[in-house]
């Protein structure tokens, strides 16, 4: 079934798949790492925004005609070595960086476009801790810190 697709989108690849009405969120599921061909992983990713995302109701057809999609394909993830949070937040590109951040049971990711609606450095990791479900001052040396970039579509 991928045969007649370019071999990039047979390669394994990682995306996310953002969904918009009216400008405003609508669904966004994704994976953080390659772990199927890209096609295949995209179009999961799209099902799974408009249906699973469990912070909204199903997709309705109705909704369609206004419905915005933005695919992201990942490059892999890298470490990120800090000493303290201020030597991350000196590290960070705003607006190039996507961001996974992880201790124990807490993970949480940004996409670089999150940096549109926080740019700061300090703002963006401190939303970021609150998503993975530790407090906004919260850091450990046990947080596992890793960037990503993005190659949006839409």
């Amino acid at each position: 079934m991928l045969e007649p697709l370019s071999p990039a989108l047979r390669e394994p690849g990682a995306s996310f798949v953002t969904l918009e009405l009216d400008g405003a969120l609508r669904g966004c599921i994704g994976s953080l790492q390659a772990h199927r061909p890209l096609a295949e992983d995209v179009a999961h990713n799209a099902y799974a925004a408009a249906f699973h995302d469990s912070r909204f109701t199903p997709l309705q057809q109705q909704e369609l005609t206004a419905l915005g999609l933005q695919l992201s394909v990942l490059s892999p993830a890298e470490e990120i070595q800090c000493k303290d949070e201020a030597d991350l937040l000196r590290q960070l590109k705003p607006g190039e960086d996507g961001i996974i951040l992880e201790e124990g049971v807490h993970r949480a990711t940004f996409l670089p476009q999150v940096w549109d609606q926080l740019p700061s450095p300090a703002a963006f990791l401190a939303h970021l801790k609150n998503k993975a479900g530790l407090p906004q001052d919260y850091w450990s040396n046990r947080l596992r810190i890793q960037r990503y970039r993005v190659e949006k579509f839409g």
